[in-house]
């Protein structure tokens, strides 16, 4: 399909919830690569991402009814290509890829400061989609930090960028 689609821009979906690990619950941020992502409202402003069922970031997004849009420069394709391939499970995401944690203004999750711009989204509904889940936030806050150029997924682990 994505031979059809392509090319989508990439963003990063940040997420903060408790979780369980063996028994114990502990808060823990995340990060998911996202392609499936779309505006539906000016009035209210409201932002959807489609995250597979499967996926800790749906269990978190659907726990704490928030997320962060971080619309990714070209620039950080090695963290966002890190972020697809590996799951928050065990891992530290913003650690492991070297993406820098900043705390939202509107919501209790986590941004990434590296991003050109962010949408903070408060979860106010949801739908079942096959094998995923899209979330649809009411924006709580958008925030403009560049006009960077923004990274689009082609295939696989090819990307691209926008021309002048």
């Amino acid at each position: 399909m994505s031979k059809i689609t392509n090319p989508r821009q990439t963003v990063l979906i940040t997420c903060r919830s408790d979780i369980k690990v063996m028994g114990k619950s502990f808060l823990k941020d995340n990060i998911i690569t996202v392609d499936w992502h779309m505006p539906t409202s000016f009035n209210p402003g409201l932002y959807a991402v489609s995250i597979g069922k499967s996926r800790l970031s749906c269990e978190m997004i659907r726990d704490s009814k928030g997320f962060v849009v971080n619309f990714m420069p070209y620039s950080q394709k090695k963290a966002v290509l890190y972020c697809g391939r590996h799951s928050g499970n065990h891992i530290d995401k913003y650690e492991q890829s070297g993406l820098e944690k900043e705390e939202a203004q509107t919501i209790d999750c986590p941004r990434i400061k590296e991003a050109v711009s962010c949408l903070e989204c408060e979860v106010v509904d949801e739908k079942e989609s096959g094998d995923h889940v899209i979330f649809i936030g009411k924006i709580m806050k958008n925030i403009l930090k560049s006009d960077e150029k923004r990274i689009f997924h082609l295939t696989e682990d090819c990307f691209t960028t926008t021309v002048e």
